[in-house]
């Protein structure tokens, strides 16, 4: 099991200063201590549980920029398969071929006379 990491220097001062701010009359140094100790792995704690949301939160943006680019991409990417399976991609395949055909047939009937 891994051992914890020990609290930065910030987070032990902060949290003493929040026990002393909150000590009671009588309090003892130790038992301020002590609750210093409590509020520094509260703190702890709370950072965890904050990096694990951010993770989580992150994960959860690539995965859904990662399914939207890959709709993106299956829509602009053309149909592989057989070109004759839709009549009406074939038909308007053809015309741009016909046309120029027809143009230069034209070009040489009006050049020959």
């Amino acid at each position: 099991m891994k051992k914890a990491a020990p609290p930065s220097i910030e987070t032990q001062q902060e949290a003493l200063r929040i026990a002393k701010a909150t000590q009671k009359p009588g309090q003892t140094k130790e038992q301020t201590k002590l609750i210093a100790q409590g509020i520094e792995k509260g703190i702890a704690q709370y950072k965890k549980q904050h990096k694990e949301k951010a993770r989580q939160a992150d994960k959860a943006k690539k995965k859904a920029q990662k399914s939207k680019l890959a709709q993106i991409d299956a829509e602009q990417q053309p149909h592989i398969g057989n070109s004759h399976s839709s009549d009406g991609s074939s038909k308007s395949a053809l015309i741009p071929w016909i046309l120029l055909i027809l143009s230069w047939i034209g070009f040489i009937l009006y050049i020959t006379q």
